[in-house]
């Protein structure tokens, strides 16, 4: 099973590690200090990742943040100094243990006994698999995005339309716009049908944020845009018309 390690203090990593690759079933693959450096690991990687080891209190951005960020999580092993987040934690049915530092080797053990009773519950982490395609979440209601090493919440009903623009694409709200490194698919992929439709090959838009429609395109804001003819009777679909 292929493992990461995400966790702030560098003795925690190299612990972690050293007991990963003393198991038998474990291959090591890489330990990040934080999780915006992991997120762009497992966004960019072709590599499944099988199980997570992470830590619980990082800087600006908890594990508990880094789960919720990311769609079909891989199984977790919390690794952390604090007990209070037990119940929390199994809120998730990503985690499969709780480990407190400092981690004994037999404690150790017993989490990856679970892994390995639950690994083929869960699939591996993979954002570039055309082979599993994944629903959208209409109960979604923000996303983070990854600027400059800083993970930036957007609430997605702030979203007016997001561009297609080469290898990058351009997010516009109601009060900013943000260029990141990504498709037009992966967005895509995060946002609700019931909000959000994709009119043309370079523009998803905020339906709910369309002030007029004129032939083949409507106004956003200030923003004209191009509406596809084969997009457009679905847009219509959509409309709650009198």
């Amino acid at each position: 099973m292929n493992c990461i390690v995400i966790d702030d203090e560098e003795m925690a990593r190299a612990i972690i590690g050293q007991m990963i690759i003393k198991h038998p079933v474990l291959n090591f693959i890489e330990e990040f200090q934080n999780a915006v450096e992991a997120l762009k690991f497992l966004n960019q990687s072709t590599t499944l990742v099988d199980v997570i080891f992470l830590d619980i209190h990082m800087p600006g951005f908890t594990g508990f943040d880094f789960i919720q960020t990311i769609k079909n999580p891989p199984l977790v092993i919390l690794i952390t100094s604090d007990r209070n987040f037990a119940i929390e934690a199994f809120e998730y049915k990503c985690i499969v243990d709780y480990l407190v530092k400092p981690i004994t080797e037999e404690r150790f053990l017993k989490a990856i006994n679970k892994i390995e009773a639950k690994k083929h519950t869960l699939p591996s982490y993979t954002e570039t698999s055309d082979a599993q395609p994944v629903l959208p979440n209409d109960t979604a209601t923000e996303f983070y995005i990854n600027i400059d090493r800083r993970l930036i919440k957007i609430n997605m009903a702030s979203i007016n339309v997001i561009e297609a623009k080469g290898d990058y694409i351009l997010i516009k709200t109601e009060d900013k716009n943000y260029t990141v490194h990504s498709t037009l698919k992966k967005i895509e992929d995060k946002l609700p049908t019931s909000s959000f439709l994709k009119v043309h090959r370079t523009y998803i838009i905020n339906i709910k944020k369309i002030i007029d429609i004129e032939d083949n395109s409507v106004l956003i804001a200030k923003d004209v845009i191009p509406v596809s003819r084969s997009n457009r009777p679905e847009l219509m679909k959509r409309l709650n018309m009198l």
